[in-house]
C-alpha cells in the first residue's frame, strides 16, 4: 500500500460522511422512490413522496450526487447504473440488504480504540445470533443479500459432477444453499446454522419452493458431529473469519469426518496474503470481525491450506471470486 499523502489522510478522517449519507439515503428509500417514479424526479416530487422536509432532504440529495450515488441534471436527480443494479430493492445486484450489516456495525467502529486496549470484542456477537431477535433477522436478512449478489458468481465455479448429497455448513440464511441445489437439480443439501438462523434458512428456503431439497439444522459447527461418511461435498462459506486456528482445524476434522472418500469441501472467504495486509479491504474486515466476535479477524490462503492438510485434505488452488466483494475460493479433496 501507497503511503498516503496529507489531503489524503484528510480524506480518509472524513470518509465515515460518505457511508453515513448511503445509509440514509436506503433508510429514506431514495433509490427505490427514484426508479418508481419512472428513473427520475426533482427534490420536491421525492420530499413528497417520501414524506421528508425539502431543505433536508436536498442536502442528503446532493451529498448523495457528491458521494457518486446519484446522478443530477439541473434540478432533477436520477439512479447511477450502479446503482438501479445494486441499490434498489430487487435490482439484478441488490445490496440493499446487505448494506444494512455495514450499518448496524457503524458504531462499533466508533470503539476500535478499546478493542486495541483490551483485544475483546466491543459487543457481544449473541446480539446477532440470537440475542436480540430484530437485529438478528437483519444479520440474517443482509447475509442472504450479500449471499445472493457473490453466490451468482461463486456457483459456477464449483465442481460439484457426480455429487448428490452436500453439507452446507454454517449455511446462514439459504441462499448459497439455493442458489446450489437450482444449477444442481440431482442434489439435496442440508444446511446447519445457530437456530435463529436456521429459522430464517427455513422461512426463506420454503417461501423458495425448496424445502423438499433442503434442510434447515439448527445447529453448532463448534461440536456438531454429521453423519459419518454421509455427504459427496461441504461447503463453508464466510464463516471461518471468526474462528481461531484451533477451532478452524476442529470444524476441518469434523467436515472430514462427514465427507466420502474422495469427497469434496469447498471453502470461501475473505483472506489475505502472508503479511494480513493485502487487500486492503481484506485487512480491515478483520477489525471488523475482531470489533464484532470473539475470534474474529482474516486468515491467509497459506494458512487455510496448512489446516486443510492438517486435517486430512489435499488442497487445490486459492482462486479469486469475481467484483464487487474480494472473496477467495479454496476447494480440496478428502484424501
Amino acid at each position: 500500500m501507497t503511503p498516503k499523502t496529507i489531503p489524503e489522510i484528510v480524506d480518509l478522517a472524513s470518509a465515515f460522511y460518505g457511508s453515513a449519507v448511503l445509509f440514509a439515503a436506503l433508510d429514506l428509500g431514495v433509490f427505490k422512490a427514484l426508479a418508481e417514479q419512472g428513473g427520475s424526479a426533482d427534490r420536491d416530487a421525492l420530499a413528497r413522496e417520501l414524506g421528508a422536509s425539502p431543505r433536508g432532504l436536498g442536502l442528503l440529495l446532493d451529498a448523495c450526487v457528491a458521494s457518486g450515488l446519484l446522478g443530477k441534471d439541473e434540478d432533477t436527480y436520477f439512479n447511477t447504473d450502479a446503482g438501479k443494479l445494486a441499490l434498489v430493492p430487487g435490482g439484478p445486484a441488490d445490496l440493499s440488504k446487505a448494506i444494512r450489516y455495514n450499518q448496524d456495525v457503524y458504531p462499533a467502529w466508533g470503539r476500535l480504540a478499546e478493542l486495541a486496549r483490551t483485544g475483546r470484542p466491543v459487543e457481544r456477537p449473541e446480539l446477532h445470533l440470537g440475542d436480540d431477535p430484530e437485529r438478528t433477522r437483519r444479520f440474517a436478512l443482509a447475509m442472504r443479500g450479500r449471499a445472493m449478489a457473490i453466490g451468482r458468481s461463486v456457483v459456477p465455479m464449483l465442481d460439484l459432477a457426480g455429487c448428490t448429497r452436500l453439507l452446507d455448513l454454517a449455511g446462514g440464511p439459504g441462499a448459497y444453499a439455493e442458489l446450489i441445489v437450482r444449477a444442481n437439480p440431482g442434489l439435496s443439501c442440508v444446511t446447519v446454522d445457530v437456530p435463529a438462523v436456521a429459522a430464517v434458512a427455513r422461512e426463506c428456503v420454503a417461501a423458495d419452493g425448496l424445502a423438499d431439497r433442503i434442510e434447515c439444522r439448527a445447529g453448532d459447527y463448534h461440536t456438531d458431529e454429521y453423519e459419518e461418511g454421509g455427504y459427496d461435498a461441504v461447503t463453508i462459506f464466510g464463516a471461518l473469519h471468526q474462528e481461531s486456528p484451533d477451532q478452524i482445524r476442529g470444524i476441518l476434522a469434523r467436515a472430514h469426518r462427514a465427507l466420502k472418500p474422495g469427497g469434496r469441501i469447498f471453502i470461501l472467504d475473505m483472506m489475505t496474503d502472508r503479511t494480513h495486509t493485502e487487500p486492503a479491504f481484506s485487512a480491515l474486515f478483520a477489525v471488523n470481525m475482531a470489533l464484532t466476535t470473539e475470534n474474529g479477524w482474516v486468515f491467509s490462503d497459506e494458512e487455510l491450506k496448512t489446516w486443510l492438510a492438517e486435517t486430512g485434505f489435499e488442497p487445490g488452488d486459492a482462486h479469486p471470486v469475481p467484483p464487487p466483494m474480494p472473496h477467495w475460493i479454496i476447494s480440496a479433496v478428502r484424501a
